[in-house]
Formats: C-alpha cells, structure tokens, sequence
C-alpha cells in the first residue's frame, strides 16, 4: 500500500468522524431539551387562561408563555382573593426572601436623628423698656461667645435722666444724713429711697455694672450701656448702630449653653420604651465628636409638622461643642418587651394602611394588613396581623406587590374597604384587564363615546372596541366583559 492511499485513507476517516459528530450533536441536545415536556401555555396577563398550543392571547394578543413539567405554578388553579403565586425559579431571580416570624425580646441599639435646642430657662432676651437711638455695637454678631457683663452696645434714651437726677440726689442726701448718727429714722428712709431709684433704673434697663459705676462717680451719662448676662453665646441681634427703637424692642437673645437640650425624633409609641434617665450616645458629624446624653422625664410630644413624636434630652455641653438648630445622630440602647419583630422593608405601605406578604401555600403569597409599634433600628414591631409561625416576605415584598397588580391581584382583596373598591385601578373595557397608571393616562389607546372616555391594554382591545362600542359600555358591558378563562371555556 502507497504512502498516497494510505493518505486519502486517513482523511476519507477523519471527514466520516466529523460528519457522524456534526449531525449526532443535535440529537442528543434535542434530546435533552425534549426531556423539559411544555405541559400547555399561558396568557402572562391572565394565567388562568391555557392553550395547548403557542400563540397569542385572543383578547390582548400578547405572546402566550409555556409551563414546563415540574414548573407548575399555582396561579393554573383557582387562587384565594388577594393572593399572588410566584415559582421558586422566579422568587430566586427576583431576591425575595421568605422568613419565619418569631417573637423576639431583649437589648436594641435605635439610631435616630435629633435637633439640638437651648434650654427655655438658659435664654434671655435685652429688651428696651422705652424709646431711644443706639449709639454704638460691639463686633458680636449671632455665633459670638460673651462673657458676663460684657459691653455689647450703648443707647440713649431721655427717659434715664431723671432717674439718675433721683437716684444720685439720694445718694448726697445719705452722705450728708450720716456724719450726725442721731438721725437714724431719716437715714433708713433715704436708704429706701435709694433702693427705690435703684430699681427703677433696672426696670429702665441699665446694667449692674453701670449702677455701680454711677454711684461711684456720682455723674450723670448720656449712654446707658448694654452688657450680656450671663456667660453665652449670642443667638440673635436685632439692632444697627443709629438705628431707634421703640419700647419692647428685642436688642439681643443670649443663651447659656453650658446644659442643652436635644429634641429625638421617634416614631409612634416608640417614645414608651424610653425610660427617663436612659443614656444616649450623641454623634455629631461635622466634627465626629461624641458626647453623652439622657432621657428628659417629660413625655414626647407630637410634632405636626413631620409627623413624628419628639423626645427630650439633656446633655451637658463642654466647649459648647452643640450649638442651637445642629441636628446629631443619637443612640439608644432600649430593651423592648417580647413581641413580634420584621424589616422595614418587609412593610408595605399602601397610603390607606401597611400590609405584609405572608406565604399562605407554597409559593402562594397572600397581603395582611398589620399595626406596627416601636421602630427599633431596622426592625418594626407589628401590634397586630401577624402570629408566631407563620411564613412572611422578609425580602423583596415590593416585587411581590409588583407581580401582583401585573396579574390583576388586588393588594388586600379581602380586606379592602367600601373606600379602597372605590378607589380601584381602571380596567379594559373589552378584555376586563386591570390598567395601570400609565395605561390609565394614555392617549394611544383612548376613545371617547358617548362623552365618556375609555382605556384600552392593546391595539386589539381597542379595535374590538371601535367596532361594537355599545357591546362593551352601559348594560350591556357585564355581560360581554368576562374574564379569559371564562371565555376559553366557552369555546371548549
């Protein structure tokens, strides 16, 4: 035998083994395909409607979707009122995580926010007690730390000349009662007449400092000066230099800062399990210093506003570190009684009331409505709905909602008000398909008859109606607007 033969021999081998791979390939990936039997498909809008064959639903004309054997879902079987099925293949891909519920009881770390605030008592306003000009200011504008006694400004008013006339004609008229000491009835009296003057130049607004200094230099003064009260910082100014002013005019607000208070924000009855003198950890972020605080002992009182309760704090303020109206992050350590306990995202809230999925069969999910409690860090406390056991929607319970109003399942069917069937999504005229809100406002698949307009799921839907409007509208619209299943089987 030639080399040659043998040659053609070899490739004559080489293209029958790739033919014979080539055309087994197939086969045996039909083969493993076919080993996945469809069992029948499905319209994806109305899952109870079946069909032996692919195609296209007969009232939407969307493409129908097969069931595989070992896929089966639910939804093929009548379903109770606001439930929803979803595969285990589909919970998987979709993230939602099924947890069972049981009560839990113990320490919690809470975090919230808080607004910082002075003390009512630690606040106090300059106010003029009659009409004047300002003379000068001091450079201390609103955030300026002040000492006691400090001068802040000077004013006039003419008001303050007879009462130092008075005041330092009391004074000369002591000097001259005392040398005699046999006169002591008189010098009591001009000591109360002293005292009377005194206090009338208080009442008027002159500082203690600038008293004693009168007294001292026993000379009237044409600028009656403004001095801070206390150790502070200044929260408002109110004046300008020059500027007049009427009585009952706010020259100055200084608070004393070294005690604030910090108004937390929570959340329902959350405020019950804060017991008075609890410590709290006080964060604040422009400075990543922390300080303590505790629980006032006044109840939380609701803020119309947000919406939420404010809880009263105490804190001790070195360096004056919190300033009036800085929000900080807070830290409690609360220990809450046994209860029930579930993610904040396991909570629906559908603007008449919170609801949570529960997994009433097998991948059969099932919306109870529920009261929570106290927010105690990422978990809420459910009051009623829910029972130790049962099998809820930790996890993605947003998808589930979704699924739900994709297939035409009302939230909470069976527990829906007179109010929520009133307020229910628009539906198909022809095909009876719940809308959403986009469906519901389009003008794509709109028509108009007899004055009243109407939405349409499809271009099918929306030509079946132009044809025979007076089918699907008035007495007639019970009757011809029947669901698919019903519809299939009619024809079966």
């Amino acid at each position: 035998m030639t080399k040659k033969t043998i040659a053609i021999g070899a490739i004559a081998l080489v293209l029958i083994a790739f033919t014979i791979g080539r055309y087994s390939r197939p086969a045996a990936t039909s083969e493993h395909f076919s080993q996945r039997r469809i069992l029948y498909y499905v319209d994806p809008m109305h899952p109870s409607y079946r069909s032996d064959k692919p195609g296209t639903a007969p009232d939407c004309g969307m493409a129908l979707e097969p069931v595989y054997e070992g896929e089966q879902s639910a939804s093929a079987t009548p379903l109770p009122a606001g439930a929803v099925s979803i595969s285990s293949d589909r919970q998987q891909l979709y993230g939602i995580r099924v947890d069972t519920i049981s009560k839990h009881s113990g320490p919690h770390i809470v975090r919230t926010t808080g607004r910082v605030q002075a003390e009512d008592n630690r606040v106090f306003r300059l106010m003029a007690a009659t009409e004047g000009w300002v003379q000068s200011l001091q450079n201390t504008p609103v955030g300026t730390v002040v000492k006691k006694n400090e001068l802040l400004g000077t004013f006039y008013s003419k008001e303050f000349r007879n009462a130092e006339q008075a005041y330092l004609t009391s004074l000369t008229t002591l000097d001259r009662l005392k040398p005699g000491h046999n006169l002591d009835e008189a010098v009591k009296g001009n000591d109360a007449n002293i005292r009377i003057n005194e206090e009338q130049l208080r009442s008027l607004g002159m500082s203690e400092p600038q008293i004693r200094e009168l007294a001292k230099s026993r000379e009237t003064t044409r600028d009656i000066t403004i001095n801070s009260p206390v150790d502070g910082v200044v929260l408002t100014r109110d004046i300008s230099p020059l500027q007049k002013f009427e009585s009952g005019a706010e020259f100055y607000r200084i608070a004393d800062l070294n005690k604030v208070w910090i108004l937390a924000d929570v959340f329902g009855d959350e405020g019950e399990i804060y017991r008075p003198g609890a410590k709290v950890r006080v964060s604040l972020r422009e400075t990543g210093k922390t300080v303590s605080a505790v629980v006032d002992n006044q109840a939380p009182v609701f803020d119309p506003t947000t919406h939420v309760f404010k809880l009263r704090l105490e804190a001790d303020n070195p360096g004056y570190l919190l300033r009036p109206d800085m929000f900080v992050d807070l830290e409690f350590n609360v220990t809450s009684p046994a209860g029930i306990l579930v993610p904040q995202e396991a909570i629906l809230d559908t603007g008449m009331g919170k609801t949570v999925y529960v997994e009433a069969a097998e991948g059969v999910f099932v919306a109870h409505a529920v009261k929570v409690g106290a927010t105690l860090g990422s978990m809420v406390a459910i009051t009623s709905g829910l029972s130790a056991g049962d099998r809820y929607v930790a996890s993605g319970s947003f998808l589930v909602d979704s699924e739900s109003r994709l297939r035409g399942t009302p939230l909470v069917a069976a527990q829906m008000t007179k109010n929520a069937e009133m307020s229910a999504p628009a539906k198909d005229p022809v095909c009876g398909m719940p809308l959403n809100d986009a469906q519901a406002r389009s003008t794509q698949h709109e028509e108009t008859y007899h004055g009243e307009k109407f939405h349409f799921c499809s271009d099918n839907c929306q030509n079946k109606f132009r044809k025979d409007p007076a089918r699907y509208t008035g007495p007639n619209a019970a009757a011809s607007n029947t669901t698919p299943d019903t519809r299939s089987e009619a024809r079966r």
